[in-house]
């Protein structure tokens, strides 16, 4: 295993950029991840005048973060597999759709919380 010497509030401050790396590179190559940054900019703000609790409250944001970060764990899965080629092959193709099956989870979730808090 790689051990990179940093320790302490270096190895915090360095976590912290590669994480807006991350996030950076995310909403400038994945399109569906843009349109997530802006719902959330429009649900997280919405939560806290539809839910009636702190409960539900947590319960609508967290579904929205949970779509982000399925969506940036697909994107990485879709990067890495891009990354060894684009000839067809069973694996990758099946890494491909897992990813997307987690991310239509996620919407799911989203819809389900959102519906049930907004219905009842």
């Amino acid at each position: 295993m790689a051990y990179s010497g940093n320790t302490g509030l270096t190895r915090i401050r360095k976590a912290i950029v590669f994480s807006w790396q991350g996030f950076a590179a995310t909403y400038q190559h994945e399109e569906a991840f843009r349109q997530e940054v802006w719902l959330a900019l429009v649900l997280i703000p919405a939560a806290f005048w539809v839910g009636d609790s702190t409960l539900e409250r947590i319960v609508l944001i967290v579904s929205v973060l949970l779509l982000m970060l399925t969506e940036i764990l697909n994107s990485a899965i879709e990067a890495v597999v891009d990354r060894f080629g684009n000839e067809q092959h069973e694996l990758a193709g099946r890494a491909k759709d897992m990813g997307s099956a987690a991310v239509f989870l996620a919407v799911v979730i989203v819809i389900l919380c959102w519906g049930m808090i907004l219905l009842f």
